[in-house]
């Protein structure tokens, strides 16, 4: 008994001390959180176009470099009309490269996010895709994922997971600043689509900037209160005009079941859809081939 009073004591210190705890933050907040300041000139690097690609560089809000790829589904220069665009977003860990890649430094493509790209190019869509913060070549020795996570689970520091989520979107409305005045991109056809972090980060994008229209989030990371800056749900009022799309798996290790329905069921957009798949957070291969006509 006295070894149990003492777990549970500690567990409870721990609690106190360092247990992540709801927090309330207001649509203005909101607003301001995901704001940026765009340079005066965007220093954009790009590459010759080779086989319909380029990979680029750029500059973001804060002096960090930011760096992708964009994929066209033919010659930009015979092209009959601009393309609509694809924002790509990968998953925690992965990086720009699952997008085009059907194995990557040794590892499959679990996600079979590649063949999602495969499938926006037969539909005549462009392609784009950034590493997130902390992922891919932006990977620091100062600070990494696991170390972020370790330290948000078990000491409650939510602030640089928040910022890493936060600053990855704004590095990606600041890509919207670039890729909408590209000639060969039609501005008012630009969607979004994400795995895991990056369904999450497609809906959060899209709930801050207007550009975005139609949204694939696959199996998004839904949070709750405790991580309100990064929780979709309160940015829904910005997704109402959005036609989304949500894929997710019944027994998701990551986001309940019960989150997806209540999250579906708020979303007020024209057009949604709830695809639901048996397993776990990885989904069948066949997810892609259904998301054929939200293209």
């Amino acid at each position: 008994m006295g070894l149990l009073s003492a777990v549970a004591l500690t567990a409870a210190l721990w609690w106190s001390l360092f247990g992540l705890k709801p927090y309330e933050i207001s649509p203005d907040e909101l607003q301001v959180r995901y704001a940026y300041s765009p340079p005066q000139d965007l220093a954009l690097q790009l590459s010759p176009i080779k086989e319909l690609s380029q990979d680029f560089t750029f500059t973001s809000f804060d002096g960090s470099t930011v760096n992708g790829r964009i994929i066209y589904p033919s010659d930009p220069a015979t092209a009959s009309a601009p393309f609509a665009l694809l924002i790509a977003m990968h998953g925690m860990g992965r990086s720009h490269w699952r997008w085009w890649q059907v194995e990557y430094k040794g590892g499959k493509t679990l996600e079979h996010t590649h063949k999602l790209t495969e499938l926006a190019l037969q539909r005549g869509h462009a392609v784009v895709a950034i590493d997130a913060r902390l992922h891919g070549a932006r990977k620091t020795l100062r600070l990494n994922v696991e170390q972020l996570m370790d330290d948000l689970h078990l000491w409650g520091k939510r602030e640089p997971y928040e910022a890493m989520l936060v600053d990855t979107v704004r590095d990606h409305r600041l890509l919207l600043d670039w890729v909408a005045r590209l000639p060969q991109i039609d501005a008012r056809r630009i969607k979004a689509t994400g795995y895991s972090m990056g369904g999450q980060n497609a809906l959060l994008l899209a709930g801050v900037d207007a550009r975005v229209g139609d949204v694939a989030a696959i199996a998004p990371i839904l949070l709750d209160d405790k991580l309100a800056a990064v929780a979709v749900k309160n940015l829904l009022p910005g997704l109402a005009d959005n036609r989304v799309w949500l894929l997710s798996a019944d027994n998701d290790e990551y986001t309940d079941r019960s989150a997806y329905l209540s999250f579906f069921e708020a979303l007020g957009g024209p057009g949604k859809r709830h695809l639901r798949f048996a397993g776990g957070h990885i989904l069948p291969a066949d997810y892609v081939e259904q998301l054929r006509d939200w293209f």
